[in-house]
């Protein structure tokens, strides 16, 4: 991101609080802060201090283009952190910036100096889309609950998620990692870092939706990361998007080919882009661009260092949406999932389970069946290996299913992918039939991730008593109408996948 001179101030006013402040600081009015990087001043969003375009790594451009994240440079004088940062490269133009310049966060803090507890949002978006700064994803509400909020940026697509090692040499080893590396890194300016803030470096939490949630339950399988979190919130995830390293080689020299001759390194990064549209469209395998077991970060499949004991003592709550699937193949899937609609699995092995639905749910429409199927597949099934690894190995969890539905819009009676994202940040949607129900829910759903983030077992107002995890029970909240506790939902179903996924 350019940096104006507007945004630096070199006043003696910022130099003399740099100097009284040690290493971290707040001026009068909490809205300038002294980092370990340097001064930053925020503005006011009602009563949240927020401050916008934090930078955590250095610009990964020039020389360090599908490098690693480098630790960011100190600067001087006071830096405003009223803008936010462009997003990502990524396909489609958008209403928004975009630039290989990326490494930013922005943190909305309650007023006074705290200590308060930390929740580091990661947005969703398939590995090749989405921002930070989702007008949805506003941290505001959080804050106002005394919760300091961050959302955080990684690099998308071939920036982040491919391994150039085929085309550029071994020193680019591992590259597909490098957008998990960023949000590591982003993890790691909060645990120096939000102290300024007035949050509390011992008590984080990591989060997401979809792609989002997947990097979080990743995360909870990667060794040298087990210190920067304490809690874990998954919406929508599982630990499963990631490739043998020999996979991610061929996805490598699969994009080259689609490439051709050009410099890489000096590319117009908008070419890239290009190529990887060109590139997905053709590659047989859903979703290629994902995190690879590359020996070095990722030693194994998470789920396997999960079970181990890497999050051992700490909190999860996950979940997925009862229809997830039918965002993507549509509320009316014409024809059986194919290879492009799959995120894991061979289409002959998902065939072998998907033939088993219409036995297991005479009653349900085929198009039902598609649509469940699909989503136990990608989001169901990868995210409940990852909560049964997660207390097998001495964690504590709570589980969720949203059954909610809208009876409006093109997805109306199903509980699709990404409904339960708005309510989350209590922000429901207005202009559905049963806008008044969603709000309801919205407000007892966001109270329960408030007290979840406090440490406090998750609950709200008009909730049922919401029992921890055990894998022999598996009571879950469903979240509803009216919501209530089910024990073993889908038990059947869960039957069908085993030895999968």
């Amino acid at each position: 991101m350019m940096i104006s001179r507007r945004m630096f101030v070199a006043g003696a006013a910022a130099s003399a609080f740099a100097l009284r402040g040690g290493a971290w600081a707040q001026g009068p009015d909490g809205l300038v802060v002294r980092t370990k990087s340097g001064v930053l001043r925020g503005e006011m969003a009602g009563d949240a201090r927020v401050f916008r375009g934090v930078p955590f790594a250095e610009a990964p451009v020039g020389a360090l283009r599908f490098r690693p994240p480098v630790k960011g440079k100190a600067w001087t004088g006071e830096r405003a952190a009223t803008e936010f940062a462009a997003a990502a490269m990524q396909p489609g133009g958008g209403t928004f910036s975009q630039s290989e310049d990326c490494l930013y966060l922005n943190v909305w803090a309650p007023k006074g100096k705290g200590p308060f507890p930390v929740f580091v949002w990661i947005h969703g978006g398939g590995f090749t889309g989405g921002r930070s700064f989702d007008p949805v994803q506003d941290g505001a509400k959080f804050a106002n609950a005394g919760i300091v909020c961050v959302t955080v940026a990684y690099r998308l697509g071939v920036f982040g998620f491919l391994d150039f090692e085929p085309l550029l040499g071994a020193s680019y080893a591992g590259s597909a990692n490098n957008g998990l590396r960023d949000v590591i890194a982003s993890l790691a300016w909060v645990k120096e870092d939000i102290g300024a803030f007035g949050g509390d470096a011992a008590r984080v939490t990591i989060g997401g939706e979809s792609a989002g949630a997947k990097l979080a339950d990743i995360l909870m399988g990667v060794p040298s990361a087990e210190g920067l979190f304490h809690q874990v919130i998954s919406e929508s995830g599982g630990a499963e998007r990631i490739a043998p390293r020999a996979n991610a080689l061929k996805v490598g020299k699969g994009f080259g080919e689609v490439w051709g001759k050009g410099d890489l390194l000096t590319a117009d990064p908008k070419a890239l882009i290009e190529a990887q549209t060109s590139f997905m469209k053709t590659w047989p395998q859903h979703f290629p661009l994902r995190a690879e077991i590359d020996g070095v970060l990722i030693p194994r499949l998470p789920v396997e260092t999960i079970a181990a004991g890497s999050t051992k003592g700490k909190r999860l709550l996950i979940g997925t949406n009862r229809e997830e699937s039918a965002s993507f193949i549509g509320p009316h899937p014409a024809k059986d999932p194919g290879a492009g609609d799959l995120g894991n699995l061979p289409v002959g092995t998902f065939d072998e389970v998907y033939a088993k639905y219409a036995g297991l749910y005479p009653e349900m429409s085929v198009e039902g069946r598609r649509i469940r199927a699909t989503t136990a597949e990608e989001y169901w099934i990868p995210s409940m290996r990852a909560l049964d690894a997660h207390v097998r190995g001495g964690g504590k969890a709570w589980d969720y299913r949203v059954d909610f539905f809208e009876t409006t819009g093109r997805l109306k009676d199903y509980a699709y992918h990404s409904l339960e994202t708005p309510m989350i940040w209590d922000k429901p949607r207005e202009s559905v039939g049963n806008a008044v129900a969603e709000a309801s829910l919205s407000g007892q759903m966001h109270a329960a991730w408030v007290a979840f983030i406090q440490g406090e077992t998750p609950a709200a107002a008009g909730l049922p008593v919401w029992p921890a995890y055990r894998s022999d029970t598996r009571d879950t909240m469903i979240f509803d109408t009216t919501s209530r506790i089910e024990a073993k939902p889908q038990e059947a179903e869960m039957r069908l996948w085993d030895g999968l996924l």
